[in-house]
């Protein structure tokens, strides 16, 4: 047994909302005037069905609501009634198809844009009233005349979604009820009896607010998202940060560490007499070891280890780089560290493995060493530098020039955007191979890497 509420234009969602979960938790919000509830089991409580039918009225009545309601065998029968009558709507069991059959057929349009037949697909609209009016057109009117059609018929004619609404026209149910979940908070908060000031006494503030924060998304078998701090201070104003986390985490300590090593770097400008701490919810995550590789550290650890080097190096400094479209030598972004399983599978080369192919790779100094370089018929001949442990020596192989330029369109005055290089690969006397380049415009060399 189900039943429907269908409210007067402009009332409070909120209102009948509540008033439906008064009678049964179990409710689907169909519209923001329309609720569904499923009523089994509660005649034991409240007795027959114009009783309960009455209760639901009188109890949104209570709250300033003006409702029509319907109790049915099934949610679209009750649904298709309250929509098409004023005040209470009893069908007996079994009766719903006949009580339903002098209904205007327009009732499906409704019933169709949303609710229990599942969210409307971007012409789903267009669709519906393309079947009705095609119903119009084989001079059918109600529902009970839709009902009656050989469903055969119906689907060579008008494919699956005509066979959905012959289906609503008898009243069945295309899906089981799903309840709709209650949002829920995950949030804390702490009204202090005296300001604090500093970052070791909110610690234990933070400690008390995060314990409870964590079980409760245990419970719910929920990870925190993004994790929201606001400390409301004695001067009145409020200083909030949230913080994204990399993977959904739920440890206390893990998430307290991550807040007190964030206010490290972005202080409150006043004494604190309010906490409070709240977390956008999203599915706890499954871990599944390997028992061929070794595990990586928990990702707990490194965003407290990456939350560290921020605090100390500055926001943004610290991470993984990344390339970007750019012909840049060297240019590179850096993005967030978050370092993932090692494929697991046979070996590569040696013995009964199919060998790797060689791949030169260039070691990019931090900083290009500044060189001085002999140029002979328009080549590197010899190369000598300060710096210690690179020894250069006479030129014995070279390859090059590769004459690059790029971002001029950026300059403007004393910035250093634009570059215009030649870069040479060059064998020295001593076997090492470097990368050698000349910026045009200075006449200067420089050793920007060596090649393995």
């Amino acid at each position: 047994m189900f039943g429907a509420l269908y409210a007067a234009a402009g009332s409070d969602q909120a209102q009948l909302v509540e008033a439906a979960r008064e009678f049964s938790p179990r409710i689907d919000v169909c519209g923001p005037r329309e609720i569904t509830l499923d009523l089994s089991g509660l005649t034991r409580l409240f007795g027959d069905a114009r009783t309960i039918a009455g209760e639901l009225r009188r109890t949104a009545a209570d709250r300033g609501l003006q409702v029509r309601v319907a109790i049915a065998g099934s949610r679209t029968a009750a649904r298709l009634l309250v929509r098409h009558r004023a005040g209470l709507t009893i069908v007996d069991p079994g009766d719903d198809a006949a009580a339903l059959a002098p209904l205007p057929l327009e009732l499906l349009l409704a019933v169709r844009s949303g609710g229990p037949s599942g969210p409307p697909g971007p012409d789903a609209d267009n669709g519906n009233a393309e079947i009705c009016a095609s119903f119009r057109r084989w001079g059918l009117h109600t529902l009970g005349e839709v009902a009656a059609l050989p469903p055969a018929d119906v689907a060579a004619r008008l494919g699956q979604a005509g066979v959905q609404w012959q289906r609503l026209a008898r009243g069945d149910d295309p899906a089981p009820l799903v309840p709709a979940v209650p949002a829920e908070r995950f949030e804390q908060a702490l009204d202090l009896d005296w300001p604090i000031d500093g970052l070791e006494p909110l610690s234990f503030v933070l400690g008390r607010l995060m314990d409870p924060l964590s079980a409760h998304l245990e419970r719910r078998d929920r990870g925190a998202a993004v994790l929201h701090v606001r400390l409301h201070l004695v001067s009145k104003a409020v200083h909030e940060r949230s913080l994204e986390l990399p993977v959904p985490m739920r440890d206390a300590r893990t998430l307290r560490t991550l807040v007190l090593l964030d206010l490290e770097s972005h202080p409150p400008a006043a004494a604190i007499d309010r906490v409070v701490v709240a977390v956008d919810p999203t599915p706890a995550r499954v871990l599944q070891y390997s028992l061929l590789t070794r595990p990586l550290p928990s990702p707990e650890q490194v965003s407290t280890l990456m939350a560290r080097l921020d605090a100390l190096m500055g926001e943004g400094r610290c991470g993984a780089p990344a390339l970007i479209d750019s012909w840049r030598p060297g240019a590179f972004s850096m993005a967030p560290f978050a370092p993932l399983e090692a494929p697991s599978g046979g070996r590569e080369g040696g013995e009964g493995g199919e060998g790797k192919a060689l791949v030169v790779a260039l070691r990019r100094y931090r900083h290009a060493v500044p060189a001085r370089v002999l140029v002979e018929d328009g080549r590197p001949a010899r190369v000598t530098t300060e710096r210690r442990g690179i020894s250069g020596g006479r030129v014995e192989k070279s390859a090059g020039p590769w004459r690059t330029s790029g971002e001029w369109w950026l300059a403007d005055g004393g910035t250093d955007n634009p570059w215009d290089r030649d870069e040479w690969d060059v064998t020295v006397s001593d076997g090492a191979t470097y990368r050698l380049f000349r910026e045009r415009d200075a006449n200067a060399w420089f050793i920007d890497g060596v090649l393995d």
